[in-house]
């Protein structure tokens, strides 16, 4: 069952033409979002998160769209899909309302909520081999809209696709001044002795909700010192440790880029920290 609006349906369900504006345009927002045992991981950021991200693309925000009404609607799918003690993967996808061309006749939206069950209950190091490669086909534009979480994601697309036909667990991307700026599908830090730092997001890096919380924990760690910094391709293979962040794995270690092998022992240092505070918020 899937959410369209409110109204649970069968996933099954014919629910959107071909006027859709998030087919025709990506003119959509989307969220990840982890649930175990029916507790929203971090979602008072993926809430504000989305509601910035609305108003940056002029969406009209329904008053009915509280913190409250939206977490009864994630739960509620939930519910009806059985998962209410399991950990899951939600997406919740909104998009403007079809009519018009580029042009909109209306910045009403609709909304999608989908769920699915994943593996691990908490936070996980997955230690098998991870290697990545730079992505230098196309390259992310260091403004705002590149922070947002929308549906144009063809260059992570077409990078992932270039991942797969070389064996690459996953790509790295950069921006049009050459800079590394993210993952395919998470946000980057790096390792150097102790200094970690992750690009800043006017380099063009996605406003990650794990980037935000990670961050947070590193502010207040005593060994090391945390930077938000540029990162250049040639940093990389000087790097002792990089990993990438989402919300739903976690922390994702890099294990191999080219001929250099990284180790974890940060990644895990902090993978406890962050299901702490996943519990907490």
């Amino acid at each position: 069952m899937l959410n369209y609006n409110g109204k649970l349906i069968p996933t099954t369900s014919h629910f959107i033409n071909q006027e859709n504006r998030g087919l025709r345009y990506g003119d959509s927002l989307f969220e990840t979002i982890r649930v175990v045992n029916s507790k929203i991981y971090f979602w008072e950021d993926h809430y504000l998160r989305l509601m910035a991200s609305m108003r940056i693309l002029r969406m009209e925000i329904p008053m009915s769209f509280t913190m409250e009404y939206l977490e009864n609607q994630i739960l509620d799918t939930i519910t009806q899909n059985a998962l209410e003690n399991a950990a899951v993967r939600i997406r919740f996808t909104v998009f403007r309302n079809e009519g018009g061309l580029y042009a909109p006749k209306t910045n009403e939206i609709s909304y999608i909520i989908e769920a699915k069950k994943l593996e691990n209950t908490f936070f996980v190091i997955d230690e098998s081999p991870y290697e990545v490669e730079l992505f230098k086909d196309f390259y992310v534009n260091p403004d705002m809209l590149s922070t947002l979480k929308t549906n144009n994601k063809i260059l992570n697309v077409v990078g992932s696709i270039f991942a797969k036909e070389n064996g690459y667990q996953n790509c790295l991307l950069l921006n049009n001044q050459k800079m590394v700026v993210e993952a395919l599908n998470g946000n980057l830090f790096l390792v150097s002795g102790k200094t970690i730092k992750t690009p800043p997001k006017s380099e063009g890096c996605l406003n990650g909700i794990l980037r935000k919380k990670l961050i947070d924990i590193l502010g207040k760690l005593e060994d090391y010192t945390f930077e938000e910094a540029s990162i250049s391709p040639f940093e990389l293979q000087k790097a002792d440790e990089l990993f990438i962040t989402n919300a739903i794995v976690g922390i994702q270690p890099i294990t191999k880029y080219r001929k250099k092998i990284f180790a974890n022992t940060v990644a895990k240092n902090l993978i406890g920290k962050l299901n702490a505070a996943a519990r907490l918020g």
